[in-house]
């Protein structure tokens, strides 16, 4: 197969599988490299599952209006993943909120997505001494397991190659095409492409620096979602507290539980771009976690939500968190599609929240296509 009319995809993430299965339609042939065993093993399954409706940012409005945008054509796609069976409330903090319910109202009518007043009846979830006001809204949560079925059959469907416990070492431009050097448990191998998308996630500045090429301006974290058995009253519900240093706790349906997360409590640890000797330290702090944080987490929570207190401690998901150090100011979380990061023909992506896919595969789709007119 010649070089320029295949495409590799580092990385077996959401974002990455996606890529893949889009990419089959511009290229002859599609590999996908991932470094675990499986599919939707890292990032993917290790989040709170929230499919954004774009209620949680209030102080990004374009984030917000793509979420609303991407929410409907996510729910529509993937219906047979999400669990959206369950009442979903935001919450407004009476204090050190960055807003207050009249904004937050406001800002959701004018985004236009659902929004409504609590019943007397569930106002009782709440501490009127710590929230000035709840509202019921409406998001969805996915299935991480179901998703990653899907993706494997989309992969099928699209002729995609996929390569597991396979790392991507390094990348190099030769003779007008890209090359990945890739190790497996028992093999080295070289393969060459048009293109390589860097989908890595946590992963993208590690293969940039091995490679010899400039870091991307990223913010790491190695973060904690906590995992629980909510109280009766909370089965079936999800509660987001917000804006600040607040938190949610959702139905995580890929193993029957809630999630628990809290903006000062999830974060253990954060970093910026060292060296890749420091990057892989912090790493190892993922496979051999500190101490859980959830003793703060449901501390805290509970002065809003009294029912909180008696959830029960099941264990701990934790990953590798990158934010694009601009998005720290604001919340806001737009997608990364860098092309041709230190050689033509390298682009590295990354979307921080799963239904901005879309977004990602728009770019795509723009680039390919200006590349194809610029030839």
């Amino acid at each position: 197969m010649d070089a320029p009319r295949f495409a590799i995809v580092v990385g077996g993430g959401f974002f990455g599988c996606t890529i893949a299965a889009h990419l089959q339609r511009h290229y002859g042939r599609v590999i996908l490299i991932e470094r675990e065993s499986n599919l939707l093993q890292r990032a993917s399954f290790s989040n709170q599952a929230r499919v954004h409706h774009g209620y949680h940012y209030p102080r990004s409005l374009m984030t917000a209006l793509r979420s609303k945008e991407s929410y409907s054509r996510f729910t529509r796609n993937y219906a047979d993943c999400l669990d959206q069976s369950f009442r979903h409330y935001y919450a407004v903090s009476n204090s050190f909120s960055k807003v207050n319910a009249t904004y937050f109202e406001q800002f959701v009518r004018r985004i236009g997505a659902p929004i409504s007043a609590m019943q007397p009846s569930e106002s009782s979830l709440f501490s009127t001494e710590t929230v000035e006001e709840a509202f019921l809204v409406e998001e969805a949560a996915f299935d991480a397991a179901k998703l990653r079925n899907r993706v494997r059959s989309d992969l099928n469907t699209a002729n995609v190659e996929v390569l597991t416990g396979v790392v991507a070492q390094h990348v190099c431009r030769e003779r007008g095409r890209v090359t990945v050097t890739c190790q497996s448990a028992d093999d080295k191998f070289e393969l060459e492409a048009g293109h390589v998308f860097n989908c890595a996630f946590s992963g993208i500045n590690r293969l940039l620096r091995s490679s010899g090429l400039d870091p991307l301006p990223m913010k790491f974290e190695l973060a904690e979602l906590a995992l629980v058995e909510p109280p009766a009253e909370l089965r079936d519900v999800g509660i987001t507290v917000m804006c600040g240093p607040f938190f949610s706790c959702m139905p995580f349906p890929a193993l029957g539980l809630h999630s628990l997360s809290h903006v000062r409590y999830t974060p253990h640890f954060a970093w910026t771009n060292d060296t890749i000797e420091d990057a892989l330290e912090q790493e190892t702090w993922r496979l051999k976690p500190p101490e859980t944080h959830f003793p703060l987490m449901v501390r805290d929570a509970a002065r809003f939500v009294p029912a909180l207190a008696r959830c029960r401690y099941r264990n701990s998901l934790w990953e590798v968190k990158a934010i694009l150090q601009n998005s720290e100011s604001n919340d806001s979380r737009p997608i990364l599609f860098a092309r041709d990061v230190g050689m033509p023909g390298l682009h590295c992506v990354l979307g921080a929240k799963i239904d901005n896919v879309y977004d990602i595969l728009d770019e795509i789709d723009r680039y390919l296509q200006a590349s194809r007119m610029a030839a």
